[in-house]
């Protein structure tokens, strides 16, 4: 059984930082690529970052050149640093990553962690 545990969360005041972290577990023969998403309230959850097994990245443009993402191969983790944080940014972020096992390749999803930015 496949687990992806998301956290880092919380609440930071505008221009703050947080580092969200993603870590995958269970019977993993490989992890392909790795990407963060949020949801607004009452918005369709978006494409925030991804990052490739061999760590090419791609971010929408609402948050490049403040968020950079990364992973540790060997830990089965990605990370999701954000910088100048603002009050759009509040959302629940989920990471989701395309993981090879026994029974095949398919992805996976996190719990969600919230993020609120506020004064």
């Amino acid at each position: 059984q496949v687990q992806l545990v998301e956290s880092g969360g919380g609440l930071v005041q505008p221009g703050g930082s947080l580092r969200l972290s993603c870590a995958a577990s269970g019977s993993i023969f490989n992890i392909g690529p790795m990407s963060w998403y949020r949801q607004a309230p009452g918005k369709q959850r978006e494409l925030v970052a991804v990052i490739t097994g061999g760590g090419s990245t791609n971010y929408a443009d609402s948050v490049k050149g403040r968020f950079t993402t990364s992973r540790d191969n060997a830990k089965n983790t990605v990370y999701l640093q954000m910088n100048s944080l603002k009050p759009e940014d509040t959302a629940v972020y989920y990471c989701n990553a395309f993981i090879s096992t026994v029974q095949g390749r398919r992805d996976y999803w996190g719990q969600g962690t919230q993020v609120t930015v506020s004064a």
